[in-house]
C-alpha cells in the first residue's frame, strides 16, 4: 500500500494546472518554469497512483481521475486556510484562552480593571480565573496550571518565576463609624492592635504581614476572632464585633457594609503585589497580550493606584 501523501504544495500545483489548463500559465501563477511544474505534476501521479491529465504538445486536460482529485486538493486548501486562519488569530491573540491565577483581594481589587482593558483589544479570547491563596497561586503557574498569577508573595531569585512589580498595597483599619476607630484621624498600629481585633487565619499573606507589624513593636496579636475569608472579617467588623486591619485592596471584597477606613501610621511595611510567570517559558500569545496591557497601565501610574 502507497503510504505517501500529497502535500499542499502539489494540492496548489495542480490546482493551477487545473484552473488554467496550461502548464505555462500556472508556473508564471505560482512562480515556476513550465519544465519544473512539469516534473511536480508527474512526481504528484506517481504519489496518488493515477494520470490526472490528459496532455500532448499543445493542451493539458484533466482525467476522470483528475477531476476527482480536484475535489479533494480543493478540500484540503480550504481546510489548510481555515486552520492557518485560526493559528494566525491565535498568534495575534484575536482567539485563544487565558488562566490567570490570583489572591481573591487581587482578582477583585485590581484584575477587572486589567480585564477590561484586555477584553477590549481581545474580546474574543476566553479567560479563566483561579482565586487562590499565595502558596496556590505559585503552585498554579508553576506547574502550568495557570498562565500568569497575581501575588503578593515573596519570589525567591532561585525560583522558576519571573516577577513583575505592581504596586505597594498598604494596610488601613476598617471599622464601623461607631466603633473604636470612630474618629477621625489616623492611628498608631500599637492603637489599633489593642482594640477588640478580628484577625485573618495563620498562613494567609494578610496574617503574615500582621503579625511582622507586631512583632516590630513588640506587641503580641491576640485577636477576638480569626477568618479565613476576607468577606467573613468583613461581616463580622459591619456587626460590631471588631475592627481589624487590610490591605487596600481588599475593600472591594469586604461588602457594602457602610465601613470607615483610617491611616495606619507606623504600621512599617506594604504588601508587596507582583505579577508571576514562568521563567524561561515563552508565554501564549494570550498570556503576553495580557502582560503588555499591565505593564502599559502600570507605566500609567494611577490605573494601578490602590
Amino acid at each position: 500500500m502507497n503510504h505517501n501523501y500529497p502535500d499542499l504544495r502539489d494540492c496548489r500545483a495542480f490546482m493551477s494546472v487545473y484552473r488554467h489548463q496550461s502548464f505555462r500559465r500556472a508556473a508564471e501563477e505560482i512562480g515556476l518554469s513550465p519544465s519544473a511544474l512539469s516534473r511536480q505534476i508527474v512526481a504528484l501521479e506517481e504519489t496518488v497512483g493515477a494520470r490526472l491529465f490528459n496532455r500532448d504538445t499543445r493542451n493539458v486536460f484533466p482525467t476522470d481521475q483528475g477531476d476527482a482529485f480536484a475535489t479533494l486538493a480543493e478540500r484540503m486548501l480550504n481546510v489548510a486556510g481555515l486552520e492557518m486562519s485560526d493559528f494566525q488569530a491565535y498568534l495575534s491573540a484575536r482567539h485563544g484562552r487565558l488562566v490567570i491565577a490570583g489572591l481573591p483581594s487581587v482578582t477583585a481589587g485590581l484584575l477587572p480593571r486589567l480585564l477590561t482593558h484586555f477584553k477590549t483589544a481581545h474580546p474574543n479570547v476566553d479567560v479563566r480565573v483561579l482565586d487562590a491563596l499565595s502558596d496556590s497561586v505559585l503552585h498554579a503557574v508553576e506547574n502550568g496550571e495557570a498562565d500568569i498569577g497575581f501575588t503578593a508573595a515573596t519570589v525567591s531569585p532561585r525560583s522558576r518565576l519571573s516577577f513583575l512589580r505592581l504596586l505597594e498595597d498598604r494596610f488601613i483599619a476598617i471599622g464601623t463609624p461607631d466603633s473604636a476607630l470612630a474618629e477621625d484621624r489616623p492611628y498608631s498600629w500599637e492603637e489599633v492592635v489593642e482594640m477588640p481585633f478580628i484577625a485573618m487565619a495563620a498562613g494567609t499573606s494578610v496574617r503574615e504581614l500582621v503579625d511582622w507589624a507586631c512583632q516590630r513593636i513588640g506587641h503580641p496579636l491576640e485577636p477576638k476572632y480569626e477568618v479565613s475569608h476576607l468577606a467573613t472579617a468583613g461581616a463580622l467588623v459591619s456587626e460590631g464585633l471588631g475592627i481589624t486591619a487590610l490591605p487596600h485592596l481588599t475593600l472591594p471584597v469586604l461588602g457594602n457594609w457602610g465601613l470607615i477606613q483610617r491611616p495606619i501610621l507606623d504600621f512599617g511595611t506594604e504588601r508587596r503585589i507582583g505579577l508571576i510567570w514562568r521563567a524561561g517559558q515563552v508565554l501564549s500569545p494570550s498570556a503576553n497580550a495580557f502582560l503588555n496591557i499591565v505593564r502599559s497601565n502600570l507605566s500609567e501610574g494611577p490605573a494601578l493606584s490602590p
